[in-house]
C-alpha cells in the first residue's frame, strides 16, 4: 500500500513522502515551476519502514566496490551511451574499460524510452565495467522496482542508486503518466533489503539548505552506504556539507559531482540538471578557452584532487553528458580524466 497521503506529499507532484527532491529551485519552487515545494517549510519526515519481500532483513552481496571505497580515491563516471542502442554501449564500455572504476548507468537524460536497468547493467558488465545502476521511481511502480531489484541481485550488479527521478512533465515524453508509487528513501529501503550495495543521493545547496543533511541521515537510515553528493559549487560546500552529516553521527562513503564540460552541448546538458550550482565562472572557463575540451578535462581532474582531498570523499563521480552523436568523444574525455587521477582499475 502507498503510504497514507496528506501534507506536503499530497501537494507533492511526485508524491513524495520523504521529500524535497533536489530539483527545488533557489527560491524554494517545484522544479516544475509552478508552485512552491511542499516540503521546503516543514521538518524532516522520520522513515516509516516499508513491508513486503524485498524488505530490510536481506543479506549484503560480495562486491568489490566496498573495498575500493575503502582504500579511497574511487573514479565514477556516468555512462554516456546513446539509449536503446547496445553497440553504442558497448563501444563507450570499451573507452571506459580500465580507466574509471565504474560507471554510474541511470536513465538517460535525454531519452525516456530505453533499456530497463537490469538489462543495461548486463551491458555493462559484459563491456568488462563495474555497474553501478540508477534505478528511478518516476516510470516504475513499487511492483516493478521490486522486479529490477530481484533481476540486479541475481546478475550480481556491483551497486544500485536509488533516485526518485525527475517529473515528466521535464522530459521529451511529457505525455507518459508519472508512477511515483515510491521516492528515493523507500526504494533505498528495498534495494538493501535485495543485499546491494545502495547509493542515495543528495543535494546540498537546494532549499531547505539547513536540513539536507538531516534528510540524508534519514536516508542512510534505510542501510544506504554511499550518498552521491549533486553539484553544489565545488570542494568548500562539499566539506561543509560533509562535516555536518558527520555531526549528526552518520558516516557514509561520500561521492561528489564533478561537472565534465568539453564543448558547448555537454555545458547545456549539464545546465539542464534540476538544482544544479557550479563552481563561480565555472562553464565560462571553460567555453571561453582556446581548446575548450582539454579545458574542460584539466578543470575536472583540478576539481576532482581537491573534493578528493575532503575528509570522508571517498571518491568522485564524473557527472554530465554529450549531445547525440558525440558519446564516443566525450567518453574518451571521461577516460582520458580517469587516467589523469592514476585509475588503474
Amino acid at each position: 500500500m502507498r503510504p497514507e497521503r496528506g501534507g506536503p506529499t499530497e501537494a507533492c507532484p511526485k508524491h513524495m513522502v520523504h521529500g524535497p527532491c533536489g530539483g527545488v529551485g533557489t527560491d524554494g519552487s517545484c522544479e516544475l515551476g509552478d508552485r512552491r515545494c511542499s516540503f521546503v517549510d516543514v521538518p524532516v519526515v522520520p522513515r516509516h519502514p516499508l513491508a513486503g519481500p524485498a524488505g530490510p532483513a536481506g543479506t549484503p552481496r560480495p562486491t568489490d566496490l566496498r573495498d575500493l571505497l575503502r582504500q579511497g580515491r574511487v573514479v565514477v563516471a556516468d555512462l554516456p551511451a546513446a539509449a536503446l542502442d547496445a553497440g553504442s554501449l558497448t563501444a563507450v564500455g570499451n573507452l571506459l574499460r580500465s580507466t574509471v572504476h565504474a560507471v554510474l548507468a541511470g536513465d538517460s537524460p535525454r531519452s525516456r524510452v530505453q533499456f530497463p536497468p537490469a538489462y543495461r547493467a548486463a551491458l555493462v558488465r559484459a563491456a568488462g565495467l563495474r555497474a553501478w545502476t540508477g534505478l528511478t521511481c518516476r516510470d516504475r511502480n513499487r511492483v516493478a522496482l521490486e522486479g529490477e531489484l530481484a533481476a540486479l541481485a541475481h546478475l550480481g550488479v556491483d551497486a544500485v542508486h536509488c533516485v526518485t527521478g525527475d517529473h515528466p512533465a521535464l522530459g521529451s515524453r511529457a505525455d507518459a503518466a508519472a508512477v511515483f508509487d515510491l521516492d528515493s528513501t523507500q526504494l533505498a529501503e528495498l534495494a538493501v533489503g535485495a543485499g546491494l550495495l545502495t547509493s542515495v543521493g543528495e543535494s546540498p545547496t537546494a532549499p531547505p539548505t539547513a536540513h539536507r543533511a538531516a534528510r540524508l541521515v534519514e536516508k542512510l537510515g534505510t542501510g544506504a552506504e554511499v550518498c552521491f553528493v549533486n553539484h553544489c559549487g565545488g570542494a568548500g560546500p562539499v566539506r561543509v556539507f560533509v562535516e555536518h552529516v558527520h555531526d549528526l553521527g552518520a558516516h557514509p562513503w561520500f561521492l561528489p559531482c564533478v561537472p565534465v564540460v568539453v564543448d558547448v552541448a555537454s555545458a547545456a546538458l549539464l545546465a539542464s540538471f534540476p538544482g544544479l550550482v557550479l563552481p563561480p565562472g565555472h562553464l565560462d572557463r571553460i567555453l571561453g578557452a582556446r581548446d575548450p575540451r582539454e579545458a574542460g578535462i584539466a578543470s575536472a581532474v583540478e576539481l576532482s584532487e581537491a573534493l578528493l582531498a575532503v575528509p570522508g570523499v571517498a571518491g568522485v563521480n564524473l557527472s554530465g553528458g554529450s549531445a547525440p552523436g558525440q558519446e564516443l568523444p566525450f567518453a574518451e574525455a571521461l577516460a582520458e580524466i580517469g587516467r589523469r587521477l592514476g585509475v588503474d582499475a
